[in-house]
């Protein structure tokens, strides 16, 4: 438990990293956002695929499979239209530049609850190389999404510290949803394959919902280039650790 909980910050801590480019770059790492979101994109749909719905059915039923999945899909869902009445205001910031960056922190945050299931399944799994194939997926597409929420961040008037910790604090779910994951599995072994399936629809969810949206938001080439590179990189990665 304590390893699962030290890789689940670990992924968390990745998050910040995607803050320090905007720090140096202000307004122009927005310009390469797109590429991000794509990179996270093709990240996330080949760890689901082939990090969790595969191992889901080699494990069990297609009933259960399907179940789990589209209650991921229904879960994100639902997180998304709650998040969509959202009107806060931090301290004396307020406006369209600082409702835009609470609004992605709120989306992020919840959405990384799903993404540490995503974690505690795949450590409670016997499948060789998958915890470690899904951990580095999850880290990998944290780091856009520190991105896009420091650049709205910047934007409104907050601190480069705020902007890293935030970015941080959007992922603090996911060691929480990796211990709730994994001793749910542990205690239910039947649960694995309907946990699996649950992780992969709310994480082909948000793929769907908000990044390929972003990714193809300018309708430029380095979205696509992004996404492609970011595929490339977890089959790669999938061969490499036979998964």
């Amino acid at each position: 438990m304590l390893i699962l909980l030290l890789a689940a910050s670990a992924t968390a801590l990745a998050t910040g990293l995607g803050a320090i480019p905007v720090f140096f770059l202000g307004r122009r790492a927005s310009a390469w956002e797109p590429a991000l979101w794509g990179g996270a994109a093709g990240v996330m749909t080949v760890a689901s695929v082939v990090g969790l719905l595969k191992p889901a059915l080699d494990e069990g039923s297609t009933v259960a499979v399907a179940s789990g999945l589209s209650t991921g899909i229904a879960f994100l869902v639902a997180v998304r239209l709650l998040l969509s009445k959202s009107d806060v205001h931090v301290g004396k910031l307020s406006g369209a530049d600082v409702r835009t960056a609470v609004l992605v922190f709120s989306v992020l945050f919840v959405h990384s609850l799903p993404e540490g299931f995503a974690i505690g399944t795949a450590y409670a799994s016997d499948v060789s190389g998958l915890s470690l194939f899904v951990i580095l997926a999850i880290g990998l597409q944290n780091i856009p999404e520190g991105t896009s929420v420091a650049i709205p961040m910047s934007e409104s008037g907050f601190s480069r510290s705020q902007q890293f910790w935030a970015a941080v604090l959007t992922s603090a779910p996911q060691p929480i949803g990796a211990a709730i994951a994994y001793l749910l599995v542990e205690a239910v072994g039947a649960l694995l394959p309907a946990s699996f399936g649950f992780a992969a629809g709310a994480m082909l969810a948000l793929v769907a919902s908000d990044l390929l949206p972003r990714t193809l938001a300018d309708r430029s080439w380095r979205g696509l280039l992004g996404a492609a590179i970011g595929a490339a990189v977890m089959l790669a990665l999938s061969a490499g650790l036979g998964v």
